[in-house]
């Protein structure tokens, strides 16, 4: 480390913002995550051990990856260089890579690459990365926050073992804002802030330690000193200190896809309540209505099917009074149909019967259309045999009659099983009832 980046270190440590001046310098120290660096856990018997191997850190913002990456370093004792993932060119990586093994030729000392944001790096700078990862001449740590299966070369990232991140608990999060009005590098020893606030500024930080520690100094600065210069810190001026958090949601990453998936997991299961605030996490985030919309029509026929067959069409009005409407009125048809899935009974009955169906015409692709089922109504048909001996169920009482209508030889599947719940049961009555008049005529296909 040069002069000018060591000053730069000393200057942010005193200057810098809280969450940074605050960083912990060792695992005691260090909150959060006990699922990787708790007692006996992955990562820290990695350390304990001293086997260092380069890692992949996965997860949201503010939950310790940078931090972590740091005390890794400090533990092995290994040169720590951050590589800025939008600016760094290949040529310097290189150089980077070069100066690390003459530092492990000349000193046997190691060194940890870090590199946040990973996934910003082209296909020919993690390329560059891969001699020097696979021979060990780099330790590399990355972090990303987006999922890493989407973003990173699958040829780095088998090279790299990766560790997810969790947003910091509620609990943790307030230990983190004791700690800062306790400590002495903090600067707040003047500083008293009520048990609401603390609770405000953890609650809307969304397990985010950084942003919690930031809006803490940004209310601390806000604050006016009392008589005795004591400056204090209610609910009112922590809630002008976060004002709004961002909701966590990106259209074009992984939560996209984990939050849609909540929403119709909710719907599936009968929640209207969670559904709702699933729908409303998307609209907050600016989710396309007739997204949601698509996935609610795909979800009436997939789930709900003829337990309720209003589900369909509820389903389909919506999308298109969205598609008229637009947002924010939009919201409303979204949400009537939201709630009628999710209170509507559920069978799954003919999803998993056109699936077991598309199986076996995968198993009997051969099979022809028998004759009386072929069509009849052009000229030289009948002359062909087609239509012969074609019973019409309109003719028979009930509408119904008791003939072959699959490939001849071919066994009676069952692909269609209706469930007991709703309009569904009714289905299934009548279908018990058909079932025993082919067992009368001895109709098998056999």
């Amino acid at each position: 480390m040069d002069f000018y980046t060591l000053r730069e270190e000393e200057e942010l440590k005193k200057h810098g913002p809280l969450a940074m001046r605050l960083r912990p310098q060792s695992l005691s120290g260090f909150v959060g995550q006990t699922h990787l660096v708790g007692e006996g856990k992955p990562l820290r018997r990695l350390l304990e051990n001293n086997v260092l191997s380069s890692l992949l850190f996965f997860g949201p913002p503010g939950t310790g990856k940078t931090t972590l990456a740091e005390i890794i370093a400090q533990e092995a004792k290994a040169a720590f260089i951050r590589v800025n993932a939008t600016s760094s060119s290949v040529s310097e990586l290189r150089k980077e890579i070069e100066a690390a093994r003459q530092r492990l030729v000349h000193d046997g000392r190691r060194t940890i690459v870090f590199i946040d944001e990973i996934h910003r790096f082209n296909k020919a700078q993690q390329d560059a990365l891969l001699p020097a990862v696979e021979k060990g001449v780099i330790i590399l740590i990355g972090a990303t926050t987006e999922n890493p299966y989407f973003t990173v070369n699958a040829p780095l990232l088998s090279r790299l073992r990766i560790f997810p991140f969790e947003p910091l608990s509620r609990d943790e999060i307030m230990m983190l804002l004791v700690r800062a009005l306790e400590s002495p590098e903090a600067g707040l020893q003047n500083v008293a802030v009520t048990e609401e606030a603390l609770s405000h500024f953890a609650l809307m930080a969304n397990g985010d330690a950084r942003a919690a520690l930031n809006a803490l100094e940004l209310a601390a600065a806000l604050a006016h000193p009392d008589a005795e210069g004591r400056k204090n810190i209610a609910l009112a001026l922590a809630e002008e200190a976060v004002q709004r958090r961002a909701v966590v949601y990106d259209r074009d990453g992984d939560s996209h896809y984990d939050v849609i998936s909540a929403f119709i997991k909710s719907v599936r299961g009968s929640d209207p309540d969670a559904a709702l605030y699933w729908l409303a996490r998307m609209l907050e985030a600016g989710e396309d209505p007739l997204f949601i919309a698509r996935r609610l029509v795909i979800l009436a026929a997939e789930d709900i099917g003829n337990a309720d067959p209003h589900g369909l069409l509820v389903a389909q009005a919506a999308a298109q009074a969205v598609r008229m409407l637009g947002l924010p009125e939009g919201r409303f048809p979204l949400a009537q149909a939201t709630t009628y899935l999710a209170a509507a009974p559920k069978s799954n009955a003919a999803s998993v019967a056109i699936e077991a169906a598309l199986e076996a015409v995968r198993k009997r692709p051969g099979d022809r259309v028998p004759p009386h089922l072929r069509d009849a109504g052009y000229a030289g048909a009948k002359k062909l045999g087609h239509g012969q001996d074609y019973l019409y169920p309109h003719n028979y009482p009930g509408h119904f009659v008791v003939q072959n209508y699959l490939p001849q030889g071919m066994p009676r599947p069952r692909f269609y099983k209706p469930t007991e719940n709703g309009y569904e049961r009714s289905i299934g009555e009548r279908m018990k009832r058909w079932e025993a008049q082919r067992r009368t005529r001895g109709d098998n296909n056999d």
